[in-house]
């Protein structure tokens, strides 16, 4: 199944469970390493194989404590590299700091630059990630970049609910607009397009959503985004949603990696997806469900929140892993590769 030299496996304490379900689907076992923090906070690794000539490929995820599972990652690749392996790929399904692209004020730091410099001075030699804010941010290195796309499972969940016939994909911001217009045409259905605004005679003027292209009327709403940081979007344009009328409203996210559990908030009281409240506002928005892909551990939110669902991205993972190692194209990731025989979208 792998040519030349074998794979190595190794995960840092991000998201341990996507890791082991890679790993299982490529039936490689985890390269035992061991990830811990000093009493002052720094961090010490320990790879306790050799990784001497080998092909080595390291899964952490940006999401929740995302400096320190950063550095972790760092830390793996700089351990790596001067323990001689052949080759070092960094699988980051959620990559860290991606919102800060570009300079929007005067002062304002390109974030997603900086750590694209620090991962490429750490010794990696390849990234393989998953729906980039922006796909510019692969410009900003200078080896390859895989930015695998969850469109392709966001259709095929979409093709499972009821009367998606008769539905519309909806962008909460004008920067989704892109986005959705991709899926609205590969499943022959209508997008709309909501406007967020403020009244800027007033500081503390509540904001508003407007619907500006599209009518949801009678229809279900599919509303499709790539990341959840307070939920302020979500909940406005739920509302804008259901105040215009639409039948059913379904939130497709990329990326929950901001979602808090009760007792996260209660430690955070400024993070996550409805930090200022509890999980019990999602409840009570007027949506049948939020899908999630598990890029960010999900367990723990779906036990406090019946409307939330995940699907599983390790197939895809463990695919691209597979082909890199082989040499071979992964050009068939990028397409309509489910329900082809290739991959199948799996809840978790």
């Amino acid at each position: 199944m792998y040519h030349g030299n074998s794979i190595r496996l190794l995960a840092g304490n991000s998201h341990p469970e996507l890791a082991h379900s890679v790993a299982e689907r490529l039936g490689v076992p985890l390269t035992p390493c061991m990830p811990q923090k000093f009493s002052n906070g720094e961090i010490n690794v320990k790879i306790a194989e050799s990784v001497r000539e080998e092909d080595v490929f390291i899964i952490q995820s940006g999401c929740s404590d995302v400096n320190d599972n950063l550095m972790e990652l760092l830390i793996l690749i700089s351990a790596c590299k001067t323990a001689s392996a052949r080759r070092i790929t960094a699988v980051i399904p959620c990559f860290p700091y991606a919102r800060m692209d570009k300079k929007d004020k005067s002062r304002a730091p390109i974030t997603a630059k900086l750590v694209a410099n620090m991962l490429v001075c750490a010794g990696c030699d390849h990234i393989i990630t998953m729906d980039l804010h922006a796909s510019q941010i692969q410009g900003f290195f200078d080896i390859p970049v895989d930015n695998l796309f969850s469109e392709p499972l966001m259709i095929t969940y979409i093709k499972r609910i009821d009367g998606w016939q008769n539905s519309v994909i909806v962008s909460p911001d004008a920067g989704g607009a892109k986005r959705v217009a991709a899926i609205a045409d590969k499943l022959g259905v209508e997008f709309a397009l909501i406007h967020r605004q403020r009244d800027r005679k007033s500081k503390n003027a509540p904001e508003r959503m407007e619907l500006l292209v599209g009518d949801v009327r009678d229809k279900a709403a599919i509303l499709v985004d790539d990341m959840i940081d307070t939920g302020s979007t979500l909940t406005l344009a739920a509302r804008t949603l259901h105040d215009k009328g639409a039948k059913t409203i379904h939130v497709l996210i990329s990326h929950g990696s901001c979602l808090r559990t009760d007792d996260e908030i209660v430690a955070d009281s400024m993070a996550g997806l409805f930090a200022e409240a509890d999980m019990t506002a999602l409840e009570q928005l007027p949506i049948e469900e939020l899908v999630v892909t598990n890029t960010a551990p999900q367990k723990e939110h779906k036990e406090k929140c019946s409307k939330i669902r995940a699907i599983d991205i390790s197939g895809i993972i463990a695919e691209s892993i597979r082909r890199t190692h082989n040499g071979e194209s992964i050009s068939l990731l990028f397409g309509d590769w489910t329900g082809g025989g290739h991959l199948d979208m799996v809840l978790l």
